[in-house]
């Protein structure tokens, strides 16, 4: 039976870490602040929103909600980031996803100054981590990592199956285990005989937004299965890949929730911290 991951956990030892950082932070006169601007009433936007506020407040981080309506204009928005990229007081900024119809998502994470791009979506921060330059990551390929980490797991010279090629997740999860030495393989809905790939996988990172897709048989024996996927099925949380299965073979298991998500939110805090260290 694999062990399990506990993102929880790991994440609360990020959290206690970034906020003796924070501390460090003010005593030298820096206060950490963070901005998330929310567009629309996205249920599971707004739920995001509080969770982030919450943490922010554990670890020291000075936050603001800016809640727009739905009917909110591009200029409006672009409007917001400016005033927040010009606040000396903001050291990030989150832009919630996804935006209304009619909002062109790229222009928007454009916008933000790429030194307070916690979320590590701009263009010139996307092309830093590619070419292997230090930059703000995004914070769920950087929980995943992290995780790894803590739990002592080597990553060098490990072949890495990634199941999805977002811009989220699929893409800079790959570029940062590139970065760490592995052997990386990205497969998508057009790979060929997606099994036999995730098959060869020492570790396994699924991210596609289909509830159980990967079977136990898709797994080699040991191998460490990283679930990023969260999807609501009869009011219930489950992940991409078929939990119970899976975790009759492989040798590490995220579960989902308590995994990958707890991370993220982690990572946003740490993001912000050195943002905030990068401005002093």
């Amino acid at each position: 039976m694999a062990q399990l991951i506990n993102g929880r956990e790991i994440a609360k030892q990020v959290r206690q870490e970034t906020a003796v950082k924070v501390a460090a932070l003010k005593e030298r006169g820096v206060a950490c602040g963070l901005a998330v601007v929310l567009v629309g009433e996205n249920p599971a936007s707004k739920v995001y929103v509080r969770m982030k506020q919450k943490a922010c407040a554990e670890v020291g981080i000075y936050s603001e909600e800016h809640k727009l309506p739905e009917t909110t204009t591009r200029e409006e928005l672009l409007t917001l980031v400016d005033q927040l990229n010009a606040d000396s007081k903001i050291h990030g900024i989150l832009v919630q996803l996804p935006l209304p119809d009619g909002i062109d998502e790229l222009e928007v994470l454009s916008r933000v100054d790429p030194k307070k791009d916690v979320d590590g979506f701009h263009p010139i921060n996307v092309g830093r981590l590619s070419i292997g330059e230090d930059t703000l990551v995004p914070c769920t390929p950087a929980g995943v990592i992290e995780m790894l980490h803590r739990e002592d797991d080597s990553i060098q010279g490990q072949k890495v199956v990634v199941l999805g090629r977002s811009n989220i997740v699929g893409k800079p999860v790959a570029q940062l285990f590139l970065r760490e030495n592995a052997t990386v393989t990205v497969c998508h809905s057009r790979t060929k005989d997606l099994a036999a790939e995730c098959r060869q996988a020492d570790i396994l990172v699924v991210a596609v937004g289909r509830p159980a897709m990967v079977k136990r048989e898709w797994v080699k024996p040991g191998a460490v299965v990283i679930d990023v996927g969260i999807n609501r099925v009869d009011d219930a949380l489950v992940g991409d890949v078929d939990f119970d299965s899976v975790s009759e073979v492989a040798g590490r298991i995220t579960p989902v929730p308590g995994g990958v998500g707890p991370m993220t939110i982690a990572m946003l805090m740490s993001n912000t911290a050195t943002a905030a260290d990068a401005s002093s």
